[in-house]
């Protein structure tokens, strides 16, 4: 009697170390969870280059005479540089472009005078403040201006002047491929006056719609 129950905890112990054995095992093969894997958040540090393009519309008023303005459009191309340095969400950058333009309109000031205006080129330097969320910034810019303005009355020639002014605007960027971004903004530009002849000049001002693509180094 004594043998058979020694033989059955013998038994027993034998099964449950075979099943202990057998559960180890299966939480050896049991395959470990993946690491969760976080995206890295779009980085707008750093230098740029871009072409950018777009039209420009505005006024145009003469002064010396009985009476005028005018409403100058036209096409605007040229390129772009820059630099962009982010702290957290916020975005801080320096901007730069120069475009040849062909910004012009026409007017009769007086009786058989007629009075034309001509912006034939025009560059801005301006600090850019965004907000960057991941690859999608929007911003607002604002400095100088520069460019020429062309004045032409009929009777008395033409003269042309370069000016120094001022301009503010806005606009959205995106990170759409490898180093390249894509934007789209408006810029309101005001040169002043400019352009005198015989004691008659001419202002220009003009609002810019524009796309841009920049290559990021």
């Amino acid at each position: 009697m004594k043998n058979l129950l020694l033989a059955s905890v013998g038994v027993l112990a034998l099964g449950v170390s075979t099943a202990s054995a057998a559960d180890i095992s299966r939480r050896e093969v049991m395959p470990a969870k993946a690491p969760v894997y976080m995206s890295q958040l779009y980085n707008w540090t750093g230098a740029y280059v871009g072409l950018n393009g777009g039209y420009g519309w505005g006024t145009s008023s003469y002064s010396g005479l009985p009476t005028g303005s005018s409403s100058p459009t036209g096409g605007l191309i040229g390129g772009t540089i820059g630099y962009n340095y982010q702290v957290g969400q916020a975005v801080l950058g320096l901007e730069g472009d120069l475009d040849w333009s062909n910004i012009n309109g026409s007017t009769t000031c007086a009786v058989g005078v007629s009075c034309s205006t001509r912006n034939h080129w025009l560059g801005t330097t301006r600090v850019r403040l965004g907000y960057a969320a991941d690859r999608f910034m929007p911003y607002v810019t604002g400095g100088a201006a520069f460019g020429d303005i062309n004045n032409n009355v009929t009777g008395l020639g033409s003269a042309t002047s370069t000016k120094a002014g001022w301009t503010v605007g806005g606009g959205v960027e995106a990170a759409i491929a490898g180093p390249w971004t894509a934007k789209l903004e408006y810029l309101y530009v005001n040169l002043g006056r400019g352009g005198g002849i015989a004691g008659s000049d001419a202002g220009f001002n003009t609002n810019i719609v524009r796309a841009g693509l920049n290559y990021r180094f």
